[in-house]
C-alpha cells in the first residue's frame, strides 16, 4: 500500500464524508471517510484539474 497522506475529510451535510490524499510518487487519491484503504487513485495534475473543473461549475448539473 502507497504512504497515502490524507487531508482532513470534506463533508456535506448528511452525506458521506470524502478524503483527497497524495503521495511522494506524484499520485493523487479520493477515498470515503473511513473507507481510505478502498480508493482511486491518479496522477496529482489529474487529481488538480478535476478539483479546478468542480471549483470552475463543470459539474454542477450533478448536484
Amino acid at each position: 500500500m502507497p504512504d497515502i497522506m490524507w487531508e482532513e475529510p470534506f463533508c456535506g451535510e448528511g452525506a458521506s464524508c470524502f478524503r483527497l490524499g497524495t503521495d511522494g510518487q506524484g499520485n493523487g487519491y479520493i477515498a470515503i471517510s473511513g473507507e481510505e484503504d478502498h480508493y482511486l487513485t491518479d496522477s496529482h495534475e489529474a487529481l488538480r484539474t478535476m478539483i479546478r473543473d468542480i471549483r470552475a461549475g463543470k459539474a454542477d448539473h450533478l448536484l
